[in-house]
């Protein structure tokens, strides 16, 4: 069995490595894919930047999240947890996730509305119950948090 130790530290390993990997999409793959399906289709070219744009906005999204949990694992290695300072981490993973959730919506209104095969429309439906289970999912762990946190701190003021 991993140790809580261990565990963070290899988690640490493969939140540096997905972040290194999410700065090489942002500033390579990402616009070179939408500059080579501008090439290849010129139909679509116009939405070369409009995409590049949103795809990079996510991928922020995405590091905003990993930020937050290494800070978070930051504040369970010290045993600070549960407090009010891991609230504020959580909060921005929430807000991370509603502004992306945000976004993938209007882009899937656009593809709804001026999208001739229905592929696309039905990738993104799904991807958007998917990113709003994740956030429903992160205010449900929030609010155990801070249950949790209210807890010890009354445990702590008791003893």
């Amino acid at each position: 069995m991993i140790t809580e130790h261990r565990a963070v530290a290899l988690l640490r390993v493969f939140l540096v490595l997905l972040f290194g990997v999410l700065v090489l999409f942002q500033t390579l793959s990402l616009p070179g894919q939408f500059a080579y399906m501008a090439q290849k289709s010129p139909h679509l070219a116009y939405l070369r930047w409009p995409m590049t744009a949103v795809s990079v906005f996510w991928v922020l999204c995405v590091q905003v999240v990993i930020v937050s949990t290494w800070k978070l694992l930051t504040l369970v290695k010290s045993d600070r947890i549960f407090s009010e300072a891991s609230l504020a981490w959580v909060d921005a993973i929430v807000w991370a996730i509603a502004t992306a959730w945000v976004v993938l919506l209007g882009v899937l209104l656009y593809f709804i509305l001026s999208w001739d095969d229905p592929g696309l429309p039905l990738l993104l439906f799904l991807m958007s119950i998917a990113v709003a289970v994740l956030g429903l999912l992160m205010v449900v762990m929030r609010a155990l948090l801070r249950r949790a946190t209210t807890l010890r701190t009354d445990m702590e003021a008791v003893i």
